[in-house]
């Protein structure tokens, strides 16, 4: 199951289901508001850019089934001019671990808030990426990301989200990586220092014990790519 939920305003929802099998269609049926569609799904950007061809507004606000907006964030959005120059609008992320905020934790900021006709999106690795043409800027207040896959659930998914990591870390030269990715290939560092990374740079450690868990699932995540890596290059051998 992959859900694609765009806010397009208080009275329209749309979601793209996946033919889930779980109570999420049985969950929407109470909101009026929500127009559901359903696609079958093959890859993330073209999901996603089937979402968008749903959509009547010029600007949208694209979300997961786990991101929480907070009623910062909705202040605002709405305190933004409506004829500015800006395409696009990035937004900062916090993860949660069992409903509780992190302070710090390895997510990227996204494009999130943006101008339909300017925006499309292209596969990236395990997830999709926003191409904004033109002007963009960076919002101030955060999502959080509240993940609460059972731990099966979360294996399965980062067992295939790694399967398409270590295809695009194989298929792309080394001097076209960033730092981290070039890290990430050399299988046995990554793992060790991401949990460096996760408790002591981004002060993990002091979030307890939500901090070590989260920290966990990271060093789990690096050992899985770690593992497919190695049996890629020995397969291909």
């Amino acid at each position: 199951m992959y859900i694609v939920a765009y806010f397009v305003s208080p009275s329209a929802i749309i979601i793209i289901d996946s033919y889930s099998t779980d109570e999420t269609l049985q969950i929407l049926s109470d909101y009026p508001q929500v127009q559901l569609f359903k696609r079958k799904f093959d890859t993330h950007a073209t999901q996603w850019n089937y979402g968008l061809e749903q959509v009547q507004s010029d600007w949208v606000l694209s979300l997961d089934a786990d991101y929480i907006v907070t009623d910062e964030l909705v202040a605002e959005i709405k305190e933004l001019p409506l004829n500015s120059s800006i395409n696009g609008y990035f937004a900062q992320f916090k993860y949660c671990v069992f409903g509780k905020p992190l302070r710090n934790t390895i997510l990227p900021r996204r494009q999130v808030l943006f101008r339909k006709s300017k925006a499309i999106y292209i596969d990236d690795g395990h997830t999709q990426l926003l191409e904004i043409h033109g002007e963009h800027s960076q919002l101030s207040a955060y999502i959080h990301h509240d993940d609460r896959k059972p731990l099966s659930r979360w294996l399965w998914a980062q067992d295939r989200y790694m399967v398409i990591e270590t295809k695009k870390l194989l298929a792309t030269p080394t001097n076209e990586l960033n730092l981290g990715d070039r890290i990430r290939k050399q299988k046995i560092l990554a793992p060790l220092i991401i949990l460096f990374y996760c408790l002591i740079l981004k002060g993990g450690i002091l979030d307890g014990w939500h901090g070590w868990y989260y920290a966990l699932q990271r060093v789990l995540a690096e050992i899985l790519l770690g593992i497919h890596l190695i049996e890629a290059e020995k397969l291909k051998k």
